[in-house]
């Protein structure tokens, strides 16, 4: 018989050394990131505390929310049917409570009784009504959310309605949000982990002034929040304020700083020197959704449907039917209803002689109406086809002092500075919201393979 030859590999008495010594490699690499870990949350929670527990009561007054706390819900009663009733756009609290079989009299009983703690006629679309009842039988509770802060409670008892106005207890935690621009800024955040109501937020009370979310984008545009985040029970319920913002666009860089008066307890957002980021006008009459410009402001345009060339004194933008158009200033409304080949048109008059006009609406905004006062980002109306239109989009129009200006060329004011007993206050203010801003960048040098 043959012998059996026994080798053994010269290199397998190395192996256990060689694990050893990535094992050590490894331990040190998780020490050196736990450390930074450690030191980037030490920095701030040292810099930036937590809020504690937002009590139940009123709140300091500040920018309205985008989006609104839910309140909690009733305490469950056995025997209850809850119904949750979604407020849809020109409904009315007797057209909803009329589907449910509630006559005339006790929906008059209803908003006459509540009228002293809140007026049930200023019900907002979008909003939730609650309605609790026994099965088959009369209603027992009515819930309506105020807004982020603040929920109605209406009692249906056997001594009769009593309604109250409760309060939600929150926790408030500061938070980071940063990203870049890879379609829009909506996706870019939603990448990042965070809600549409955001997006809206930041355009709305910091940037929209100065830069046109739907046309401005550019790929690689960044941005940075420090922002409040709220949660009820350890849940995320949304945003409250936020407290710094940054947003690179094409190269030029926006900052926004919130700030409080002390004496007035106001809040408003400022530049990195004071001066307010508000102006007079929006930069976009369209809420965010990514509309195209088809023409732009000319003093010569083939028109599509005349085939000869004349001014075009506005600027198109091309978007869905439907799609909510804005109010661009504070002002009041002085025409509302067809005009001719403009077809359903919204004029309205602002301060320092601005007028703005909204061509070939498909509808009106709600109370809009000759004589209306409406706020810069209200709805005026919604795109449509009417008049002499090739297809849906709204022609926008400003005119100053009677004559026409380019609404994407204009320059406008900005509104009131910071007012100069606060400046050095404001100034110490910036500085730490600054150093806040710059948590995100420390992340990730640190942690440079970190991604969305």
């Amino acid at each position: 018989m043959g012998r059996l030859k026994l080798t053994i590999d010269p290199g397998a008495g190395r192996g256990k050394p060689r694990r050893r010594v990535n094992e050590a490699r490894i331990a040190a690499a998780l020490v050196l990131l736990a450390c930074a870990v450690a030191v980037l949350v030490f920095v701030i929670r040292v810099v930036f505390p937590p809020e504690a527990a937002v009590p139940a009561g009123p709140l300091p007054s500040g920018p309205a929310e985008a989006a609104i706390v839910r309140a909690p819900a009733t305490p469950t009663i056995p025997a209850l049917e809850e119904e949750r009733i979604i407020i849809l756009p020109r409904s009315s609290l007797a057209d909803l409570l009329k589907r449910r079989d509630f006559d005339n009299l006790e929906i008059h009983r209803i908003k006459e009784t509540v009228k002293p703690v809140y007026d049930l006629g200023k019900i907002r679309a979008g909003q939730q009504l609650r309605l609790f009842s026994r099965p088959g039988g009369p209603w027992k509770t009515l819930e309506y959310d105020i807004d982020e802060t603040r929920f109605l409670v209406v009692r249906n008892d056997a001594d009769g309605i009593k309604a109250e106005v409760k309060y939600v207890s929150f926790e408030v935690r500061p938070a980071f949000a940063w990203g870049v621009i890879e379609d829009s800024l909506i996706g870019a955040l939603n990448k990042a982990g965070e809600e549409d109501s955001l997006a809206l937020d930041l355009v709305e009370l910091c940037f929209g002034w100065d830069i046109d979310f739907n046309t401005d984008l550019r790929k690689g545009d960044s941005f940075r929040i420090y922002v409040e985040k709220k949660y009820l029970a350890g849940r995320f319920a949304g945003y409250r304020n936020i407290l710094a913002a940054e947003f690179t666009n094409g190269g030029r860089v926006f900052q926004a700083f919130r700030f409080t008066y002390p004496d007035t307890k106001a809040s408003d957002y400022f530049d990195e020197n004071g001066g307010s980021r508000r102006k007079d006008f929006l930069r976009s009459p369209i809420k965010f959704m990514t509309p195209r410009i088809t023409s732009r402001f000319s003093a010569s345009r083939f028109h599509p449907i005349y085939k000869i060339y004349r001014p075009h004194y506005g600027v198109d933008y091309a978007a869905p039917i439907g799609t909510p158009v804005q109010a661009t200033a504070d002002g009041e409304v002085t025409f509302a209803g067809r005009n001719g080949a403009a077809g359903n048109t919204v004029k309205m008059r602002h301060k320092n002689s601005y007028e703005t006009m909204y061509l070939h609406l498909s509808g009106f905004g709600r109370g809009v109406r000759n004589g209306a006062l409406l706020k810069g980002g209200d709805i005026v109306g919604y795109v449509g086809s009417s008049g002499d239109s090739t297809g849906p989009h709204l022609d926008y129009r400003i005119y100053y002092h009677g004559g026409p200006v380019n609404p994407l060329g204009h320059k406008f004011k900005p509104a009131d500075p910071l007012r100069k007993e606060f400046l050095e206050v404001y100034k110490k203010e910036v500085d730490r919201l600054r150093i806040a801003l710059e948590v995100p960048r420390l992340t990730l040098t640190l942690f440079p393979s970190l991604s969305f």
